[in-house]
């Protein structure tokens, strides 16, 4: 099938191309390489370099007339987006919009739309958090991405279009953006690589915890989506937290490093723990993630070590 990729030269989005081309799809990619990276981008897609608001984006639903849409652009910095809501509601929220509206224009089966269990749920009132966990995000990132969720379901009442909602945890592995939530599995093997002293951020009463997953483990959840998962919102992690103690030590382990880390305060507004039920995964989409964080940091090591080789 022909599929479209929004945000496909950024981290998770190239995966996913690299996937769907390996699979023999037609892909193509629409990215503005603000985030994104050419060299992320898979030679045998088309690419469109254009931001996702762009009024031109319906030239491009007009003549490549994709199938599905796996919609990744977003504006993804959780700070950024405290410190700018304006600018992380135009990209999140109307860049979403000027997609759906195109997609019905050229007759979209469906949309994959990537949303985040690790911000919309807040502070989770119960662990592991599910589907139907209470929705209250406490970032304008999580508020704009649950925005996004409910426009894809007034798309599918309205328009009959598609949807199958994938509300990530923290994605890691090889191309990771350091920026992200997940972004500290790249710091840390980046600064024990140059012999630099890692920051362990704690609050008062505990550590930090997050769910993270493997961006392969990801690529399978989309590839899956494009024919299950109908109309269902789904989270895609591992159902278990880590502490980034307990990371550190398994980078450590990893790197083949005995560093003693400094430890620092939280930022206040940080969730402090937080990890996804993944039970509704395998039962709408066949899915559960296969490769444990061992397994996973060394593929990120490895590519690490390889591109600064």
């Amino acid at each position: 099938m022909k599929v479209l990729v929004t945000g496909g030269a950024g981290f998770i989005g190239s995966h996913v191309v690299d996937r769907l081309i390996a699979d023999g799809h037609e892909v193509v990619v629409v990215d503005d390489l603000s985030t994104g990276k050419r060299g992320n981008l898979n030679p045998a897609a088309r690419f469109h370099e254009m931001d996702i608001q762009n009024p031109a984006l319906a030239e491009v639903f007009e003549q490549e007339r994709p199938e599905v849409v796996d919609h990744h652009a977003a504006q993804m910095d959780v700070r950024r987006a405290v410190e700018d809501p304006i600018f992380d509601a135009r990209v999140n929220v109307l860049g979403l919009l000027n997609v759906l509206e195109n997609s019905v224009r050229s007759r979209v089966r469906k949309v994959i739309f990537i949303s985040s269990g690790g911000a919309v749920y807040g502070e989770p009132e119960r662990l592991p958090a599910d589907e139907n966990h209470p929705i209250r995000p406490i970032t304008p990132y999580g508020i704009t991405k649950y925005t996004g969720e409910k426009y894809v379901y007034f798309y599918k009442v309205v328009h009959k279009l598609d949807y199958t909602v994938l509300r990530y945890a923290n994605v890691y592995g090889p191309r990771q953006d350091p920026h992200g939530e997940a972004g500290v599995i790249a710091i840390f093997i980046g600064m024990l690589g140059r012999g630099e002293t890692p920051t362990v951020l704690r609050y008062a009463d505990g550590e930090m915890q997050r769910d993270y997953v493997y961006v392969g483990d990801v690529v399978e959840a989309n590839v899956a989506a494009l024919t299950r998962g109908s109309g269902t919102e789904i989270n895609i992690g591992t159902g278990r937290g880590t502490t980034v103690s307990d990371l550190l030590e398994a980078v450590q382990h990893t790197m083949g490093t005995q560093v003693e880390p400094r430890y620092g305060l939280a930022r206040p507004g940080e969730i402090r723990q937080t990890y996804l039920a993944i039970e509704r995964a395998e039962r709408a989409l066949g899915w559960h993630p296969r490769t444990n964080l061992e397994q996973g940091l060394w593929h990120t090591a490895e590519w690490l070590r390889q591109r600064s080789a």
